[in-house]
């Protein structure tokens, strides 16, 4: 008998070596003794050698042999041991003979294993600790029933990059300086784990996502098991919450039913005109006490610069940065405007910036607010307060960047790489030209330095045009 001895936890890179000598040598299943740590005192150990030749076997087998070994059943590699030599011995597509016992049990554990990943991408909870050199570091204490701590590793580090963290286990550990990944032994739970500031913040971010009306406590313990909840500060309020639910059902179905509000822009637009403001600074109030024509936006960001200016600039609509700042152009793009500008010899602090739609319209993803085009519908509802907005500055030239200005002042899509230069306008004499964000948007040095310098000759133009 044949003894095959590898290390605690996890050791596929051991049991791949090992599957090689033994293949190579044609060694049977019931030839050989698997054993996990210190060496067997029965037959004898598997002496030194280089690997054997390599191995094929089909995908599924290998994925599934990297999740079962980390199962902590101590059969386990001597049933994927009899698993590959069945596959080399003609049987390639055993995995698909779901009713074989072996194939049953391995199937069995590798679900086992993949939960238990699961629940630990799911319940483990960092606290925050001072770390050695005065700064935060982040601590978790977890339990997972099998030897998962170096597969769950890579979903750490790629969702907490930017933390210094430790994850604690009994199974071993993990620790993560921003830089490099440290695998360590069994740890025992740090008494240093008190409840910090972000077990309330776990608490109130629950709470709000409980819903009553579906409480289930039979799925709530199957989904999320009690061996867990120490470990979890919003599970404080699990007992609250579930006393509380029938009384706030009761409550949700004696209220009166609210019907939504039906979003009508054209009738919003119509009553803003009827106020007839007389003055921009009129205007521009109206349009602060309005509401956002466009999804997701949140202020409105107003025109900028003297009555009376000699050009006008219009845009497509204000970026992120503008709607934090509440001025227009002051963005990535509104920064390389401004250096064309420069360039062209034109005062910015002249000219009368401003914007055919005048929310930001974005969708959240995380913590980013991603820019979404305003549709032509939008744009026509914009129509009426850019038009009024521009007669009270009474420019003698307005510039249209992008095709989305030109068509607000057009009233038609216009095709501005083809026909950029001067355009009347509906009223006001007019030049089409790019807006900023196509040049930050061209792949090569060379091309966005020919369209840069295409896009300052345009201002010139304009400007003598103006």
């Amino acid at each position: 008998m044949l003894t095959i001895t590898l290390r605690e936890g996890a050791d596929l890179g051991g049991f791949r070596q090992a599957v090689r000598r033994l293949a190579a040598a044609r060694t049977a299943p019931d030839e050989v003794l698997w054993s996990v740590g210190a060496p067997s005192l029965f037959g004898d150990e598997a002496p030194p050698s280089e690997d054997g030749a390599p191995v094929f076997l089909p995908q599924a087998v290998g994925r599934l042999i990297e999740t079962v070994v980390c199962h902590s059943d101590p059969e386990r590699y001597a049933l994927l041991h009899r698993l590959v030599w069945r596959v080399l011995n003609g049987e390639r597509a055993l995995l698909d003979q779901h009713a074989d016992p072996l194939v049953h049990r391995l199937e069995r554990l590798d679900k086992a294993v993949r939960r238990d990943i699961h629940k630990m991408h799911a319940f483990l909870r960092f606290r925050a600790l001072p770390g050695p050199d005065g700064g935060e570091r982040y601590v978790a204490w977890f339990e997972p029933d099998h030897h998962i701590v170096e597969a769950v590793a890579p979903f750490f580090v790629e969702r907490f990059e930017s933390m210094v963290w430790t994850i604690l286990t009994p199974k071993g550990s993990l620790h993560w300086d921003r830089q490099r990944l440290m695998t360590g032994p069994p740890a025992e739970r740090p008494d240093s784990l008190a409840d910090d500031r972000f077990a309330e913040g776990w608490q109130r971010y629950y709470e709000s996502t409980f819903n009553p009306a579906r409480v289930n406590p039979t799925a709530m313990r199957a989904e999320m098991p009690r061996k867990y909840w120490a470990n979890m500060p919003e599970t404080a309020a699990i007992p609250a919450m579930v006393r509380s639910a029938p009384t706030r059902v009761q409550a949700m179905l004696e209220a009166e039913a609210a019907v939504p509000r039906r979003r009508m822009p054209e009738k919003a637009v119509a009553a803003m005109a009827r106020q007839a403001p007389e003055s921009l600074a009129e205007l521009n109030r109206l349009i602060r006490r309005s509401e956002p024509l466009v999804p997701g936006a949140t202020r409105a960001v107003l025109g900028e610069g003297p009555e009376g200016a000699a050009i006008a600039i219009v845009g497509e609509q204000p970026g992120d940065q503008e709607d934090r700042d509440g001025r227009p152009f002051v963005g990535p793009a509104g920064q390389l405007l401004t250096a064309a500008l420069e360039e062209a010899g034109i005062d910015r602090g002249g000219l009368y910036l401003t914007n055919a739609v005048k929310h930001f319209k974005f969708i959240q993803r995380g913590k980013r607010r991603i820019h979404q085009s305003p549709t032509a519908g939008e744009v026509k509802h914009y129509r009426w307060w850019l038009m009024t907005e521009l007669g009270f500055v009474r420019p003698r030239l307005v510039v249209a960047l992008g095709a989305t200005a030109a068509l607000a002042l057009s009233g038609r899509p216009v095709a501005v790489l083809r026909e950029r230069g001067p355009m009347a306008f509906d009223g006001w004499s007019g030049f089409v030209t790019v807006h900023p964000s196509y040049l930050l948007r061209l792949p090569g040095d060379e091309e966005r330095r020919r369209a840069q310098a295409a896009f300052v000759a345009d201002l010139r133009r304009a400007a003598a045009l103006a």
